[in-house]
């Protein structure tokens, strides 16, 4: 078969390909009920013309926060003009300038001008847009801890929740949006943010078994052909998902699985097929978190993945010494890196038992993939 004939072959497993993409959002959104409620009474007063209440939003990676959020932003724009719903992926967008970017492209429609314009200039221009047209505003923080990472979310907060007292008529509420479980961000923030930020904790936690179930059979009713994914397989993939605790692996899995079925030209999925797609399924946190490095952070990540295929143990010590010969990165901003490698999972930290405080530095992923998905 030609290139040309296998780009263009129209049969499919799939009935609606959409429903396996990470940020679909299901027109029935099931076991976020509790959740959505309670966000929702957060923004009512910004339908209203008033500030929303300020919230966090906390749990582990693939527990609904992000889908939770975006429903209901989606219902805010099919129902008022007068509330703003921004959403921000602070795995992209970690300073407070590109945040404040994306708040002044939502409200006008396109960028900033990248010619001269300051922080401060861009800020003037969105608070003067939000009162002058007498809007609202709700920003969704996704990741926040990212911005904590960065040493940005407090200048960030501080901007965005004192508007009113530089920009009367300004009225900006906040969501932020937690995947790192040991991130407080009541004690992050300093006293003169945490004065006007005053939020409500919302707690999202994991999916239990019957949840998981439930959730993917609907997304392979929705999203397959009948018969295409058999009762046991399906059990497998719930199997997979529960062990890592990230409902997208699951979806993704059944991605992948449906695609390897097709590839091969088959009318129905297989265990070899599964089992093939969960060799990269696994491995979403890794790729998830890569995507979001800076060249300086991937760099030493890989470094340490090179230095763990010896046998040495690797310390903060032996590392640092590599690192400096190749970079010349100062020792404050090195050890900066590390926390956060260590904060979103992919290195793991520990203190060498014995004399002094040596610390030992181990990857939370085998060498060889790390350095894979660098590639």
């Amino acid at each position: 078969m030609s290139i040309k004939k296998m780009l263009m072959w129209d049969e499919t497993l799939f009935r609606d390909p959409d429903v396996f993409e990470i940020d679909y959002i299901p027109d029935q959104f099931n076991h976020r009920e509790t959740q959505i409620r309670e966000l929702v009474f957060q923004l009512r007063p910004g339908m209203k013309g008033g500030r929303p209440l300020n919230t966090i939003l906390k749990g582990l990676p693939g527990t609904g926060k992000t889908t939770t959020v975006r429903k209901i932003f989606s219902d805010i724009e099919d129902t008022t003009s007068k509330l703003i719903p921004v959403y921000i992926n602070c795995q992209i967008d970690n300073t407070k300038f590109s945040v404040l970017s994306q708040i002044y492209k939502k409200i006008t429609g396109h960028n900033p001008s990248a010619a001269g314009n300051s922080f401060k200039r861009v800020f003037e221009s969105v608070a003067q847009l939000i009162s002058e047209e007498e809007k609202v505003v709700i920003v969704a923080l996704d990741d926040a801890n990212y911005l904590v990472y960065e040493n940005e979310l407090n200048k960030l907060l501080y901007i965005l929740l004192r508007s009113h007292e530089t920009y009367p008529g300004t009225r900006i509420g906040v969501i932020t949006i937690i995947s790192d479980m040991d991130v407080d961000l009541k004690t992050a923030i300093d006293a003169r943010v945490s004065s006007v930020f005053c939020p409500t904790d919302i707690y999202f936690p994991p999916y239990q078994e019957e949840e998981v179930r439930n959730i993917l059979t609907e997304r392979v009713m929705q999203g397959l052909y009948p018969g295409v994914l058999s009762d046991a397989l399906l059990e497998i993939v719930i199997g997979h998902t529960l062990a890592s605790g990230d409902l997208r692996v699951g979806i993704d899995l059944l991605k992948r699985a449906t695609l390897n079925a097709e590839r091969d030209a088959q009318r129905f999925i297989s265990g070899e097929n599964v089992s093939e797609a969960y060799q990269v399924s696994k491995y979403l946190h890794l790729q998830y978190c890569l995507k979001a490095l800076k060249k300086e952070e991937a760099d030493i990540l890989k470094m340490v993945a090179l230095m763990s295929e010896g046998e040495e143990q690797l310390t903060m010590g032996i590392l640092y010494q590599a690192v400096n010969e190749h970079t010349r990165i100062g020792y404050t901003r090195f050890y900066e890196i590390i926390k956060k490698l260590d904060a979103i999972r992919l290195l793991n930290l520990a203190f060498k038992e014995g004399r002094g405080r040596t610390r030992l530095i181990n990857l939370r992923y085998e060498p060889e993939k790390v350095l894979g998905y660098i590639k």
